[in-house]
């Protein structure tokens, strides 16, 4: 569908452009080709350099929640697929315990298995309300605790492969609060061209409002550390038929179609993962 709008508007723009009287291109050829070369390379030019505006300040205060200080850590574990039982009761074993215990201030946001998408995978997002004095304390403590150190260990015989990012939160998506079930989850990556952070931002604060209708809107998050400039958007559906409908539904709202046309051309690469959670997952 988007490509579509892409198409449409593309052929829109070169039946645009301007036309020469008859015979006029014979008489104005010679100009063209000495006169105005320097604009024409010019023009050539800036079909493949992009400008980009000056700054000053960073994205991170533009475009995060000034009303929280709230820091989030996304975590990916690809793991054994004959471990994978083992792996959920060990997390639902431990997680919970970090969650619940007021000594970190810390918050299980979510936690689920890959259902479509990479396999034999599992996905963890954490809360740490206060920022990075907020991790560090939590890491610090946790250095110390000896049942998680143990959880650790028995934990990485089980892995392939992990990874995490540090994020914050978009100012204008919904806040990720716990919810009730059965939901299925869908994890929206995006890597965007470096320094569109900003439009991506602008544009999508206009988007949003497109997808209330059904509450699927979860949550929006831009990464500080590892993986820069990614971008994940997190839904919630009944099911996959659902996620279906309400997905074509946009397309019928008059706008939708214009911010879908100039947010694809800021994406590197983009990856769509359907999640099923845990029990222990507040987001259900």
């Amino acid at each position: 569908m988007a490509a579509r709008v892409l198409l449409r508007r593309s052929l829109a723009g070169a039946s645009a452009g301007p036309r020469l009287p008859p015979g006029g291109g014979l008489a104005l050829r010679g100009l063209v080709s000495s006169a105005s070369r320097p604009r024409e390379d010019s023009w050539l030019k800036s079909l493949f350099v992009r400008k980009v505006d000056p700054r000053k300040d960073a994205h991170s205060n533009l475009l995060a929640k000034r009303e929280t200080s709230s820091l989030y850590k996304l975590q990916i574990h690809n793991v054994k697929p004959e471990c994978l039982d083992a792996y959920n009761k060990l997390c639902q074993e431990v997680l919970p315990k970090i969650h619940e215990e007021k000594h970190y201030p810390c918050a299980l946001v979510g936690t689920w298995n890959t259902w479509y998408g990479e396999q034999d995978q599992a996905v963890h997002l954490w809360r740490y309300e206060g920022g990075y004095p907020a991790l560090n304390e939590v890491m610090s403590k946790l250095r110390q605790n000896k049942e998680f150190t143990e959880f650790r260990k028995e934990r990485g015989n089980m892995l392939l492969s992990r990874k995490n990012q540090l994020l914050l939160e978009f100012s204008f998506w919904n806040e990720p609060v716990p919810r009730e079930g059965p939901n299925i989850y869908e994890l929206r990556s995006y890597q965007l061209r470096p320094g569109t952070m900003i439009e991506w931002g602008n544009y999508w604060a206009r988007a949003i409002r497109f997808r209330q209708d059904n509450n699927e809107a979860v949550g929006g998050f831009f990464s500080q550390i590892g993986q820069l400039y990614m971008v994940h958007h997190l839904w919630a559906y009944k099911d996959l038929q659902t996620r279906e409908d309400i997905r074509n539904a946009a397309w019928h709202k008059p706008g939708w179609d214009e911010l879908v046309y100039y947010t694809v051309p800021l994406i590197q690469e983009m990856e769509s993962r359907i999640m099923i959670p845990l029990k222990i997952s507040p987001l259900q």
